[in-house]
């Protein structure tokens, strides 16, 4: 908790685009802090990706002061080599909030398309749009920083006993 109100980070990992985005509440009223993308290119070696993702991370607990994180939760994945390196990323994001003290929350894809949108089988369009509207964001935003932030809107909502409560990691 800080003095303008509770802020969560969201973290929507992935090794090319990871999102970030930052929701601060005031009571049932939310409004985006900071939001954005860690970019990576297919060039760099593998171990300068996490780096980036790392710092970057890093540097938005850094300039936002969040209280808690949210994050994506493990899910099914066909291909072994992508659940590997998605699971590399999610590692250093969960150990970068872990370093910082800042407890970490895991959330369902489908729980937080239910928590943004009402429909858990949502499609991710609808969920920019309502994560727009929800923070007062007049202009389009990255889809991965979207997802970050409907994570984080996700937790609030949690917090606020919207949703069931959730242990952290």
């Amino acid at each position: 908790m800080t003095g303008t109100g509770t802020r969560i980070l969201g973290i929507d990992t992935s090794l090319r685009c990871t999102g970030l985005g930052v929701v601060e509440a005031h009571g049932s009223v939310m409004r985006a802090v900071d939001f954005g993308c860690l970019k990576t290119k297919p060039a760099w070696l593998h171990s300068a990706c996490l780096l980036h993702i790392a710092q970057g991370i890093r540097k938005m607990i850094g300039d936002t002061a969040p209280a808690g994180v949210a994050i994506e939760g493990a899910f099914f994945c066909k291909n072994v080599k992508t659940a590997m390196v998605l699971g590399e990323a999610r590692g250093v994001a969960i150990a970068v909030c872990a370093e910082a003290g800042l407890p970490v929350f895991e959330y369902a894809p489908r729980r937080v398309k239910q928590a943004v949108t009402g429909v858990g089988s949502a499609e991710k369009l609808q969920v920019m749009k309502m994560v727009m509207r929800l923070l007062g964001i007049g202009t389009e935003i990255q889809q991965d920083a979207s997802d970050a932030l409907a994570l984080a809107i996700c937790h609030l909502q949690s917090a606020r006993g919207i949703a069931a409560r959730q242990e952290p990691i």
